[in-house]
């Protein structure tokens, strides 16, 4: 006999991982656009991915772990990109990749899951937000067709509240047989807890039908691509990524993780084709790491870093940075990169042209207690082929 306590268990069996709780489905709003934001967990260095080569104090703050500007890729005459990043600077030198540099979320301190609680709800302060600013985002859009999911084991905070979501994780586990599929089923089909949560997963498991769904970086991304461009499947999707924390051994362990998230990018790029025009992709850390170097190959936590913006109709081929520089005094606390860009208000501004919204009515929704910053926009042009 299957018990109630075994149900996980077989939602994860198959071509990937579903977990779900009761009541939880695809989200559903009517457009064309779709949105992906993508999250760097430990802190992402943003001074060693998008490079500011021509700042005098880069080289002596990172000794040995400075990225040489011959073997980097210049982007302008002040910024350079990671070696690792061969996709994402074809992106960026066709358009369809931007960059802003000292950028924070209000969180100022240095736990990582504090900060990523404060970038991932809205708020100003840890748990001050029950609600993620990604599903308050699904609330202001039509409701019609499936619209959100996370490529991830469970339902990140940014995706969690009102607006029902579903997660879907790829799996090395054997595909169930179909019969073993129906006895689930037919043992859930009276319980009015559990078979919704079992009809939703069975949804995100046919969504991924076909797509070859493993659990590498360029297999993550064709994978998305293959949710986003169902007829009737997601528009609003969300990625994880860990490994970001380079306490030590950086150089490394920042160029794979570089090289992973290069080819998931190119990936869902590819396996979008033209709905790549349709597409923003935000990629944010909860925080940056030190300006100077440790005495083990790596950086500390930090407080600014860098935001990538991707996408067909992006207006890319710059790095927006009001650069504060990297001197002793010009340093926040005297350790890291200044912030002097809102991670907020880039997520509103992005969120609202790639979405078609209001962008002060975005602002607002999403970062109520953050007093509604000013959004940043001008970042997305028209979409082609969506009203």
């Amino acid at each position: 006999m299957l018990h109630r306590r075994h149900f996980l268990s077989f939602a994860g069996i198959g071509a990937g991982t579903l977990l779900v709780a009761p009541h939880m489905a695809l989200a559903a709003v009517e457009t064309e656009r779709r949105f992906v934001f993508i999250i760097q967990r430990g802190a992402a260095d943003g001074l060693n991915i998008v490079v500011p080569y021509a700042d005098p104090a880069y080289a002596s703050l990172r000794g040995a772990l400075a990225i040489d500007p011959a073997a980097a890729i210049r982007l302008d005459g002040t910024f350079a990109l990671h070696p690792a990043l061969k996709e994402t600077a074809g992106m960026f030198a066709q358009k369809q990749a931007m960059f802003v540099h000292a950028i924070a979320s209000p969180y100022r301190d240095r736990s990582h899951f504090d900060g990523q609680n404060v970038l991932e709800t809205g708020g100003t302060q840890a748990y001050q937000v029950k609600d993620g600013w990604l599903n308050r985002l699904v609330t202001m859009l039509p409701k019609a067709r499936d619209t959100a999911i996370a490529i991830a084991p469970t339902v990140p905070a940014a995706l969690r509240g009102p607006m029902q979501v579903t997660s879907y994780a790829p799996s090395g586990l054997p595909t169930p047989s179909d019969d073993l599929m129906l006895r689930v089923g037919q043992l859930y089909a009276q319980d009015s807890q559990l078979h919704p949560a079992w009809a939703a997963a069975l949804d995100a498991r046919q969504l991924a039908d076909g797509s070859g769904a493993k659990q590498d970086p360029a297999s993550l991304g064709r994978l998305t691509a293959s949710f986003l461009t169902k007829p009737h499947g997601p528009r609003i999707a969300m990625l994880e990524t860990g490994g970001w924390d380079t306490h030590s051994g950086q150089e490394g362990r920042l160029a794979n993780q570089l090289k992973a998230l290069d080819s998931l990018l190119a990936a869902l790029r590819d396996g979008l084709g033209p709905v790549w025009n349709q597409t923003t992709v935000l990629v944010a850390t909860e925080f940056g790491r030190t300006a100077a170097a440790n005495g083990t190959g790596g950086t500390d936590h930090g407080t600014g870093s860098v935001a990538w913006v991707l996408g067909g109709a992006v207006k890319g081929g710059r790095v927006i940075a009001d650069w504060p520089g990297l001197a002793n005094n010009q340093l926040y606390e005297n350790r890291d990169l200044r912030p002097t860009a809102a991670l907020d208000a880039l997520i509103a501004g992005l969120a609202a042209e790639s979405l078609g919204l209001d962008p002060d009515r975005v602002t607002r929704r999403l970062f109520p207690s953050a007093g509604s910053p000013r959004p940043l926009t001008g970042l997305v042009g028209a979409l082609p082929g969506v009203a």
